[in-house]
C-alpha cells in the first residue's frame, strides 16, 4: 500500500533559488509529482552558483531539488504559454516566487490560473506582505531578517562587534518554504470541502517575523515595565525603548549562556550551552552537579529572581568550572542531574554523526556521475506509516519530452518546440567569414 500523503497531487513548480524549491522539494518527498519549470539552457540560478566543479550542478541546487522533474520551458513564447496552460489545467498546485508583477506580466496571475483551473491552488512567495511599505523591495535572505527584527535582536550588545547580525539559519528562505508548505497543505484540506482552490500568499518577512514572536513578546514587556529581567543587561544597564541584542541569553525566563570549554583557544566551537531552570528542585540538582551547594543558602542565588539580578556572577563561576573540561564532558557531568545543556556542534561534527543518518534527519542521495553521493537534510518530521525515499535531482530539461508527451504533444511538435526556443536555447547563428 502506498501511504505517501501527497500521492496523486501534481505540482507545477515555477520557483527558483531557495524559498520556493525548499517547499516543493518537501512536497515531492511527501509523494507529489513536482514538475520544475526551468529556463532553457540556464535553469535554476543555483545550478551554477557556488559550484564545487564547473561541470557539475552545485550542492546548493542538489540539496533543494531532489525527486523533481525538470521541464525546460520559456513560458514567454506562444508555444511556452500553451504548454504552461495545459500543465496548469492538470495541476493541483501552481507555485511561483518571481519578483512582484512578473507572473502577471507573463500572463499567469492568480485570476488567470483560477479561471483556467478552479481547483488549482495558487502559491506565491514574495518578500513582504502586500500591505508593507517595503512591498516592492527585492528580497534576499538578509533583507527579510533585517526587516523582521531578527538582525536587530541577534548579536552582541556592546563592544566593537555590537552590530545587527543575521542568523546562520535560513529564516527568510527555507523557513519561508516550510511556512508555504503549511499554507498549501491547509489549502488542499480546504479544497476537499469546497472543491475549489485558493490563493496562498506567503512573504519571507512574515515567515521570519513568525520566528521572532518572542521578541515581540519582549517588546510588550519592555513597553510595560521598562526592562527585561532575563537579558544580560539587567539589572545594571539601562534599556532603551526597543528590544536590544542580548548575546547568547536563552530568551525566556531561564538563565542560559554559552561557555568556553577546554580547547577553545584553537577550536572556535569548543563551547557548551548550559541553562539554570527557575524551579527550586531543579536548581538544587544543578548545584549538586556543579558542586555549588553554597548557592543554596546564598540569598544572591537561591531564588530565580535573585539569580536574574546576579547573572554575571553566575556566568563567571560556571565559566571557571567549564574551562578545564571539554564540551562533551560538561554534558556528561550535568545531563544526569537534569540540567539542560548541550555541546556546540559544528557542521562537520553534525554531518560526521552517523546516528543522524536515520532515514530522515540526514540522508545520502546518489546523484551518479561526477557528483556521486551527497548529503542533505531530509523530511524534518517522521510519520509512523510513511518513509520518504530520496532520489536524485533532475538534469536540466531531463523530463521535457516525458512531460510534453503526457500532455498530448506529438513527437513533431516536441521537436519544433526545441527548434523555436521554447524548450531549448535557440541555436547560435553560424559565424560568417570576415569581409575580404
Amino acid at each position: 500500500m502506498n501511504t505517501a500523503p501527497l500521492q496523486g497531487i501534481k505540482v507545477v513548480d515555477f520557483t527558483n533559488v531557495q524559498s520556493g524549491p525548499s517547499c516543493t522539494q518537501l512536497l515531492a518527498w511527501l509523494g507529489a509529482e513536482v514538475i520544475k519549470i526551468e529556463r532553457p539552457g540556464t535553469g535554476d540560478a543555483t545550478r551554477n552558483e557556488l559550484q564545487f566543479d564547473p561541470a557539475c550542478p552545485s550542492y546548493y541546487f542538489l540539496q533543494l531539488n531532489s525527486d523533481k522533474k525538470s521541464l525546460a520551458l520559456d513560458a514567454a513564447t506562444p508555444d511556452g504559454k500553451d504548454i504552461l496552460t495545459r500543465l496548469i489545467k492538470e495541476a493541483d498546485i501552481f507555485i511561483e516566487n518571481l519578483h512582484p508583477g512578473a507572473m502577471d506580466k507573463l500572463g499567469f496571475s492568480w485570476e488567470v490560473v483560477h479561471k483556467l483551473n478552479p481547483r488549482c491552488i495558487y502559491g506565491t512567495i514574495k518578500g513582504f506582505p502586500l500591505s508593507s511599505r517595503f512591498a516592492d523591495l527585492k528580497a534576499y535572505e538578509p533583507v527579510a531578517q533585517v526587516t523582521a527584527a531578527a538582525a536587530s535582536t541577534t548579536g552582541w550588545w556592546e563592544g566593537d562587534n555590537a552590530v545587527p547580525t543575521q542568523s546562520g539559519a535560513a529564516l527568510g528562505d527555507s523557513n519561508t518554504g516550510m511556512h508555504m508548505t503549511i499554507g498549501l497543505l491547509a489549502a488542499l484540506a480546504q479544497r476537499q470541502r469546497t472543491g475549489e482552490g485558493c490563493y496562498v500568499y506567503q512573504s519571507m518577512h512574515n515567515a521570519c517575523l513568525n520566528l521572532c514572536r518572542i521578541k515581540t513578546r519582549d517588546q510588550l514587556t519592555l513597553d510595560r515595565i521598562g526592562y527585561l529581567t532575563q537579558f544580560p543587561q539587567y539589572p545594571n544597564e539601562k534599556f532603551g525603548d526597543f528590544v536590544p541584542r542580548s548575546g547568547n541569553q536563552e530568551g525566556s525566563g531561564v538563565l542560559g549562556w554559552t561557555y568556553k570549554c577546554k580547547g577553545w583557544e584553537s577550536d572556535p566551537n569548543a563551547y557548551a550551552y548550559i541553562i539554570f531552570q527557575r524551579g527550586a528542585k531543579d536548581f538544587e540538582k544543578a548545584c549538586a552537579a556543579f558542586g555549588f551547594e553554597d548557592w543554596l543558602t546564598n540569598p544572591d542565588f537561591n531564588t530565580a529572581d535573585a539569580r536574574d539580578r546576579h547573572k554575571q556572577e553566575i556566568y563567571a563561576r560556571v565559566q571557571a568550572w567549564a574551562i578545564n573540561k571539554d564540551k562533551f564532558e560538561v554534558v556528561k557531568l550535568l545531563a544526569p542531574a537534569g540540567v539542560p545543556c548541550a555541546p556546540v556542534l559544528s557542521t562537520k561534527e553534525i554531518m560526521d554523526d552517523q546516528s543522524l543518518y536515520d532515514g530522515n534527519t540526514l540522508v545520502k542521495i546518489n546523484q551518479g556521475g561526477k557528483v556521486g553521493e551527497f548529503v542533505t537534510v531530509g523530511v524534518p518530521f517522521t510519520m509512523s506509516n510513511y518513509q520518504p525515499t530520496y532520489g536524485p535531482c533532475p538534469e536540466l530539461g531531463g523530463n521535457t519530452d516525458e512531460v510534453l508527451t503526457s500532455l498530448g504533444y506529438t513527437a513533431e511538435q516536441i521537436a519544433s518546440f526545441k527548434a523555436n526556443g521554447t524548450t531549448a536555447p535557440m541555436p547560435k547563428p553560424a559565424a560568417t567569414d570576415a569581409k575580404k
